[in-house]
């Protein structure tokens, strides 16, 4: 397995010049430096995949915490540890403006050959857990929401965010940045509706919605494409094929967003 670390936050740098190379050296594994802003946080998470997630924070302000709320939907899709590091002050201004619902908190004196020895048990807890998986197959009924749940599909992380900002009030939002990760997120959560880039690398939009309604399971959930003006016309083609809800062309607006969830799940 490849145990990667994500490290951000304000005071990162601070605690230890040569962290990323300790940490590769004490518990075998890959670090990604990231600096502690929404669409940097999102893109990183999507694209290098942590196991886990180092927060170092210091007299943040509830603003500056509130960033960290991109990370929410990633954290419980690939069950990613989230460890804080911080002192009194700055847990409870953490706990109090973060949508992340499970994290651990570490003290902002502590040596980084606790962190170590913390990374490795959860580095051996996480291979067990994979090992585990391949012995037996376990059937789950699929997380559940009070609120309808929207799943955003894009490769670009910005679309992601402004979308997501658009809907969080009134729905929870699931967003991916790969067509492939769409199944994965249909077997780990009850979704209502799904707003679908039609261009993306490696698997496209049409792609994922022939995947969609070839499966009984998710076949009925409304699909929205997000396109360009220059693929209209492509698009209308695909929409006499496969049936989608719609369109929505890029670039977004909230109204657009708003309007066509409210059409659609009322």
């Amino acid at each position: 397995m490849n145990f990667k670390i994500m490290i951000t936050g304000k005071n990162r740098k601070l605690v230890a010049s040569d962290i990323s190379k300790h940490l590769e050296r004490e518990v075998l594994c890959t670090t990604v430096d990231c600096p502690p802003l929404k669409s940097e946080l999102l893109n990183t998470a999507l694209n290098e995949k942590p196991k886990v997630i180092l927060i170092f924070i210091k007299d943040e302000d509830a603003k500056d915490i509130h960033v960290y709320d991109v990370l929410t939907d990633y954290t419980k899709l690939y069950s990613v540890k989230v460890i804080v590091v911080c002192d009194e002050i700055d847990k409870r201004i953490f706990s109090r403006n973060t949508s992340l619902s499970r994290f651990m908190v570490l003290p902002s004196h502590v040596k980084i050959d606790v962190i170590c020895d913390r990374l490795n048990e959860i580095r051996e807890e996480m291979e067990a857990e994979v090992e585990q998986s391949k012995l037996e197959v376990i059937e789950t009924e699929p997380e559940v929401f009070t609120r309808k749940h929207i799943l955003v599909v894009d490769d670009d992380a910005q679309q992601l965010t402004q979308i997501k900002e658009h809907l969080k009030e009134f729905y929870e939002v699931t967003v991916v940045n790969s067509g492939k990760l769409v199944m994965r997120c249909l077997e780990r959560f009850r979704i209502d509706l799904i707003f679908l880039d039609y261009l993306m690398p490696e698997m496209t939009g049409p792609d994922v919605l022939k995947m969609i309604r070839g499966d009984r399971r998710f076949a009925d959930i409304p699909v929205v494409f997000l396109t360009g003006v220059s693929e209209k016309d492509t698009v209308i083609k695909t929409i006499k094929e496969f049936k989608p809800q719609g369109y929505i062309l890029k670039p977004t607006t909230k109204a657009d967003i708003v309007v066509k969830v409210i059409e659609i799940l009322g």
